[in-house]
């Protein structure tokens, strides 16, 4: 028998799709909407979740940085800490730790006895950067699967970083500069938190740069970094510089010379992956669940019903059909896959 993972909101459903985005027909509000709406619920800044043109914006605290910075500082935003409700329409909506990026956040949206929860994006790994993901018990979970398939399984995040430093620290003994490509909002933020900040000096791209700052403003504690005007040649040998994917083959590289360089995703764990991306390492780090990280926490939620947004669905669907679950999915415009398997995503997709 086939398998169909698409499935239609249902009419007593607390969320629903719709073309603008996911809708909460009772309390009137859109989660993290791909279209203008009046008033949005964003689980987090990434470009493909929270965009400009809505009318009202909700949000977790400290992504209130991120999201000026990006969305405008004018923007009509309003902000509660995790776990504090508030009331729309009669709809009790609280934000609970997604573990993805500063700020990220579950939706927990209570209404007539029913408990729902969307994810957005998250993982399961800590992250000194972000609040770690917190299970919700609901009785749908709404969940991604941006690396939904049995071979997405992380690597341990000491032995990591112990790898990034210690290719780092070769490089700088030979004189050369050392360069990640890393989205530049949580991915950077996370290699900045983890790396030996005494190897070298620490050269970020201004797009980087930009979002350290936001971090910093929201309490978060990053090595120091400067932008590559800042530091004379001679430091630049040994300079670890983090950059985002946008910034190869342009000008701005000509600055260091000759570099080793490197990109940090998840997607660097497939084979072929660092060749088509044409550099010298690839480091296995993703803002996203890897496919145990799932498991678990679609687990934890104890959902009988659980319906998948974006990523590699139909397995998804089909291994959670299979452990005895009302599994479906959503159709959504969140990135975050691609038909090769390495998307050349935009710097906000954050995989």
């Amino acid at each position: 028998m086939s398998l169909d993972p698409a499935t239609s909101s249902r009419p007593a459903d607390l969320i629903v799709a719709t073309p603008r985005g996911l809708y909460c027909p009772p309390g009137d509000f859109y989660i993290d909407p791909w279209r203008p709406v009046d008033r949005a619920v964003i689980t987090h800044a990434h470009g493909d979740h929270a965009r400009r043109g809505h009318g009202a914006y909700l949000a977790q605290t400290q992504s209130e940085h991120v999201l000026r910075s990006r969305l405008g500082a004018d923007i009509s935003l309003q902000t509660l800490p995790y776990g504090e409700p508030v009331m729309l329409n009669g709809v009790r909506v609280s934000l609970h730790p997604a573990g993805h990026v500063l700020g990220s956040a579950q939706v927990r949206v209570e209404h007539a006895g029913r408990v729902w929860v969307a994810s957005g994006d998250y993982k399961l790994d800590a992250d000194p950067t972000c609040a770690p993901f917190e299970p919700v018990r609901c009785d749908v979970f709404i969940t991604e699967s941006t690396f939904g398939l049995p071979i997405y399984r992380w690597p341990d995040a000491a032995q990591l970083f112990a790898d990034i430093n210690a290719w780092w620290r070769a490089q700088a003994d030979a004189g050369r500069p050392s360069l990640i490509y890393a989205y530049a909002f949580g991915k950077a933020q996370r290699l900045l938190a983890g790396v030996n900040a005494s190897i070298g000096p620490i050269v970020c791209h201004g797009a980087v740069e930009a979002l350290n700052d936001a971090y910093r403003a929201s309490g978060v504690a990053l090595p120091p970094t400067q932008r590559v005007t800042d530091v004379d040649k001679a430091a630049l040998k040994r300079a670890l510089v983090i950059a985002p994917p946008s910034a190869a083959g342009t000008p701005w590289l000509r600055r260091f010379g000759d570099h080793a360089d490197a990109f940090a995703s998840g997607w660097m764990q497939i084979r072929g992956a660092r060749r088509r991306r044409g550099v010298d390492r690839g480091f296995v780090l993703s803002d996203h669940a890897d496919w145990p990280s799932l498991q678990r926490a679609i687990a934890a939620t104890e959902a009988p019903r659980v319906i998948v947004t974006h990523g590699s669905i139909p397995v998804m669907v089909r291994w959670l059909r299979e452990q005895g679950l009302d599994a479906g999915s959503f159709d959504t415009a969140y990135g975050g896959d691609d038909d090769d398997g390495l998307p050349d995503l935009p710097v906000e997709a954050g995989v």
